[in-house]
This record gives C-alpha cells, structure tokens and sequence, in this order.
C-alpha cells in the first residue's frame, strides 16, 4: 500500500470534522431484512420540506456514524433527510450487495416525494452511479429508467480506475470489486466515468461540488468526469479541503445547503428557474 502525504490544514480538517460526535436521529427504519438495510431519518414537520437522501463515505467500507451530524445540521436548514446504511466492502458487501441495497435505497425510500440524492466521497461515486443506470445494459438487475430527480456529488470518486491506479485508502476500489481478478471485468456496470464515456449525459441534473484544496480525491477525478458529463454544473470552493463540504456551520456547508435548496426547485423546463453554470474545475 502506499503513502499518503498531506498537509497539516488536511490532517487537522480530517481530524476535526471525523471526531464530531453522532447524533441520534429521532426516527430510524429499514428498507431490507439485512442487519444493514436500515436508514436514520430527521423528518421535518412540513410535509413540503425538501427531501435530501444522503450517502455516506468512507471508501465503501465505514458506516454512516460520522455523518449523522451533517444530516442533523441539514435537518436544521428545513430540510427532510434520510441517511440509510447499505451492506459495505470488507464485511456483507462490495460488488454486488453494495450496489443492490444503493439501488433499492432509491426505488424505495423515496415513496413517489420529489427528492434530492446527495453523496459524499465514495457516496458520491454511488450517487454519480444511480445517476447512470439508465446507461447500464438492459439486462443489468440495475438498470432502470426511474433516475434520481437531481444528484449532488460532494468530493466523489468518479473514476474506479484512477482509484484503483492510485491505490486510494488501500486499494479501496479493488475491496469494492472483489480483487485484481474481477476488477476489469465488474469496472464497466459500476464506474461513473466508464458509463458517460458514450452518452455523454445521465439526463439528470446533477452537480459537482468539491474543494479546491481536497487532499483525499485528487482533484483528477473532478475534471476528469467534468470533461465528459457534457451537462454537469462545477462548484469550486476555493480554500476549502474534503472533510468541510460536511462540517456543521462551515461557510462550505452552508453552501451545500444553499446547492440543494436550489436542486431541490425544478429548473426551466420543469417548472422552475435554470442554475447558471459554474465554471469547471
């Protein structure tokens, strides 16, 4: 496995922001039989709140704990949110279980309510993911025509083979697959970039918000899938690291916030007003 070197503000950032305590969400449910098919919800009184179904990261191996203050925090801003679990690499899931507990997370829990489907990390690489399932051959369990209404990907992984290449959180990827031998072959039904490399487009509204100074994803990743999602919106949050974008409080935060009340509003077309593009990173 190899080193990683950052930098003391990457160090000190990761260190704040992962030792938060978790929050107790006041109402949990499952959606599966699996010890792991379970979700934390902060329901809001208005029944017309904005629904934001949030993915956490982790590399796909940690559970959904250091997140659970975010959701809160989301909650805060009038927000409904879900924060389910899903089987996780290194235990009950990797390929195929993670990815059959994401796509019932998002046939499910939604119950027809518009929603937002937001990741951070790795949960970004499953939202960027259930995003592309209509590109996904007809034969995949996965494949469907009911998208997401709109994805926001907080510092995603896009690019399985750029992780894999530069051996992210020990060879993360690789876990996800199954290893070197099923890698190549499993690639092509679960990597973000390799299913947009054709269309070009998901046809969902999606939005691609990272910091300039992310230490965790190379920054690769994010211009990388820019460069072929011919209708992705870029946010760029100069100054800030990975961890930020789901700090309590954080000026970064509330521009999360900000980014999914306006997702959460159908654009021109769909009854509301277009975004205006921000520049690519």
């Amino acid at each position: 496995m190899t080193s990683r070197e950052i930098s003391a503000f990457a160090a000190e950032e990761e260190k704040r922001v992962l030792s938060l305590r978790p929050v107790l969400a006041p109402v949990h449910g499952r959606y599966g039989d699996h010890p792991h098919q379970v979700y934390d919800a902060w329901p809001a009184e208005d029944p017309a709140a904005p629904l934001v179904i949030l993915l956490h990261g982790g590399y796909w191996r940690y559970d959904r704990m250091h997140l659970t203050p975010f959701a809160a925090h989301l909650a805060q801003q009038g927000f409904s949110v879900l924060l389910p679990g899903f089987r996780r690499s290194g235990g009950a899931g990797g390929y195929p279980e993670t990815f059959d507990d994401i796509a019932r997370i998002v046939d499910t829990l939604p119950q027809g309510r518009p929603y937002v489907l937001a990741g951070h990390c790795s949960g970004g690489h499953l939202a960027l993911w259930c995003a592309a399932r209509s590109l996904l051959p007809p034969e995949s369990p996965w494949h469907t025509a009911k998208l997401p209404p709109a994805v926001l990907a907080l510092a995603p992984l896009t690019d399985l083979d750029a992780t894999r290449r530069d051996r992210l959180s020990g060879d993360a990827a690789l876990q996800l697959l199954g290893g070197p031998a099923e890698f190549d072959e499993r690639l092509p039904f679960v990597d973000p970039l390799t299913l947009l490399k054709e269309a070009g487009t998901t046809g969902v509204r999606t939005v691609l918000l990272h910091g300039e100074a992310d230490e965790e994803v190379p920054l690769t990743q994010f211009a990388d899938y820019a460069a072929v999602h011919r209708d992705l919106e870029t946010v760029v949050l100069p100054g800030t690291g990975h961890y930020t974008l789901i700090e309590p409080g954080a000026p970064a935060a509330r521009a999360v916030a900000d980014t999914l009340r306006r997702l959460s509003v159908p654009r021109a077309g769909d009854g509301g007003p277009a975004p205006e593009e921000s520049p690519r990173p």
